[in-house]
């Protein structure tokens, strides 16, 4: 898998959806959130970018095979299309770090999101 279609996929899951969070919101980091992630070793991309969608704590995106969610505290885990992902949102931002494979090589790297 080539890190643009997982980080496309990541992106996707961690921010999609309103700008300002739902009056139902279950969660305090629900709504729309700019997802970048970047690669410091393996032969994936170098970086990518994807808007993903926080509703009642769980993640998702379009075009992605999503599995995460979002605990109250911040906690980040998630998984998209055979990628993992974990870290910290913490107000308005968050980082934290993922590995996948591009062609059964493995990757990692860091991200970063973006309430937007």
């Amino acid at each position: 898998m080539r890190l643009d279609r997982i980080g496309m996929a990541f992106v996707a899951s961690i921010l999609v959806g309103s700008t300002a969070a739902p009056a139902f919101a279950q969660s305090p980091y629900d709504g729309q959130w700019q997802v970048t992630i970047m690669t410091s070793s393996g032969s994936c991309e170098p970086t990518a970018s994807s808007t993903l969608t926080v509703a009642d704590g769980k993640i998702s995106g379009p075009g992605a095979n999503v599995t995460g969610s979002i605990g109250r505290e911040g906690l980040v885990k998630v998984s998209i299309n055979g990628a993992y992902a974990n870290g910290q949102l913490n107000g308005n931002s968050g980082s934290g770090k993922w590995n996948g494979a591009s062609a059964g090589i493995p990757c990692s790297g860091r991200w970063q999101a973006s309430r937007m």
